[in-house]
């Protein structure tokens, strides 16, 4: 029998002695695993975001989440610990992001710098440029 990680979950613990065993813990009927919002549970993209987000009351949210790769989407409430997992991947993200535009700008500016330095030595630069 496979166990249903909705209803609960099995833990492996080594005592001391070196004997070990399993822990069952079953989840009251509204307490569920928390999940990683930001993987899509359908094509395991992490890139899943939220498109709309509402305070459902005690420290709880319904958010409306969609992913871009297979368009998976979902509404439903969620606890502080699973939003604020979710709110770290989407800052790291944009982090990543704006390093690599911080990257592509330089990039981009080293070669605008290279061409003008090149028409300043041919002399391809006038006054009516400017």
């Amino acid at each position: 029998m496979n166990p249903d990680p909705e209803t609960h979950s099995v833990r492996r613990i080594v005592l001391p002695s070196g004997r070990s065993i399993e822990v069952v813990r079953f989840f009251e009927q509204d307490e569920r695993p928390l999940r990683e919002l930001h993987r899509c549970p359908s094509c395991d993209s992490p890139l899943v975001q939220p498109l709309s987000w509402v305070d459902a009351g005690e420290e709880r949210w319904e958010l409306e989440l969609e992913c871009p790769n297979c368009w998976w989407h979902e509404t439903d409430v969620y606890e502080r610990e699973e939003i604020e997992a979710l709110e770290d991947q989407l800052d790291a993200g944009l982090e990543e992001m704006l390093g690599d535009l911080q990257r592509l700008t330089e990039a981009n500016m080293s070669e605008e710098v290279a061409r003008f330095s090149r028409a300043l030595e041919c002399d391809a630069i006038l006054p009516e440029d400017f």
